[in-house]
């Protein structure tokens, strides 16, 4: 029996899933309910898990109050056979900012609800301010110049072990085109060092708090990975085993997400099954926001036959 083949997904249609899945339902008194991903399996994005929790908390804040900052620990691994529930805990409205606190949970083995994420949020009505900014913008190519992650990622996927192909070779709503680094190509030790260029497929509406939201989806996308590049392992051949512990964000300047971003990430230290990442995004030569991330690195040790 001959398999149909699955028709593909348009950039429009990718990104309008995408808004779908980054808009949580309201369940009442400052409760709401995260989506499901079209056709998940297995884990939940941690990406995913932020943006929707930031999405909860803005939408108990005042529009004139937009997100300068996130902090997030993830706690347990969320599962996509379930939705998830955000509760948010208004902790203070002040003259010029507000703070809410995020809980986002999930039926645990024994159907109970537990906590998958906590995250805190702070908001800021705009004011004028003192102005520096000492940043560097990192000398690489531009996107134009570069091939795209879907291309290099189809070509590779052949050789791939089945459990893994279907995941790498997934459409995302997110183009990326990398310009140094590429984690999952670690063929030997390399600087912990990664710049690439990501920009949402299609057209975002002109509202500040999505783009915001698809920049905290996209920021977990190669953070961790970094860490493990002078190590030489890769995920994709099951070398390593991963997971993020913490993920914060500041938000420093208006940007687009559906207009090239660049990230620029490094990894200063690892140790103690751990690995400490930072990240700068940057658009037009301006630094719009800033990263940083730890998480669980550790040899996946061969089994025993």
């Amino acid at each position: 029996m001959t398999e149909t083949p699955t028709a593909q997904a348009t950039d429009a249609e990718l990104v309008a899933d995408l808004l779908a899945l980054l808009d949580p339902a309201p369940l009442g008194e400052d409760r709401f309910e995260g989506a499901r991903k079209k056709g998940g399996v297995g884990r939940v994005f941690g990406g995913q898990v932020i943006a929707q929790a930031l999405i909860a908390a803005e939408r108990t804040v005042d529009e004139d109050r937009a997100a300068h900052s996130l902090h997030a620990y993830f706690l347990r691994g969320g599962s996509e056979d379930h939705p998830i529930e955000y509760t948010v805990d208004r902790q203070l409205d002040g003259g010029s900012f507000s703070n809410r606190r995020v809980v986002a949970s999930q039926p645990g083995p024994d159907g109970r609800m537990q906590p998958i994420l906590n995250l805190a949020a702070s908001f800021q009505k705009h004011q004028p301010g003192l102005e520096h900014e000492r940043a560097e913008l990192p000398r690489v190519p531009s996107p134009d110049e570069l091939r795209s992650d879907e291309e290099l990622r189809a070509e590779i996927a052949p050789t791939l072990p089945e459990r893994v192909r279907r995941f790498f070779n997934e459409p995302r709503p997110i183009e990326i085109r990398a310009a140094t680094g590429r984690h999952w190509l670690t063929e030997g030790p390399q600087e912990p060092v990664q710049n690439s260029w990501f920009r949402a497929r299609s057209t975002l509406p002109d509202d500040p708090r999505i783009h915001r939201a698809v920049l905290a989806y996209l920021s977990d996308m190669q953070l961790l990975g970094t860490s493990i590049m002078p190590h030489g392992l890769s995920w994709m051949r099951g070398e390593v085993k991963s997971a993020s512990l913490d993920h914060a964000i500041w938000f420093h300047a208006p940007f687009r997400a559906d207009e090239w971003l660049l990230y620029t990430c490094d990894s200063p230290w690892s140790g103690g099954s751990r690995g400490f990442n930072r990240g700068q995004i940057f658009q037009d030569g301006r630094l719009v926001a800033s990263v940083a991330q730890e998480g669980m690195i550790r040899r996946n040790e061969p089994r025993a036959r």
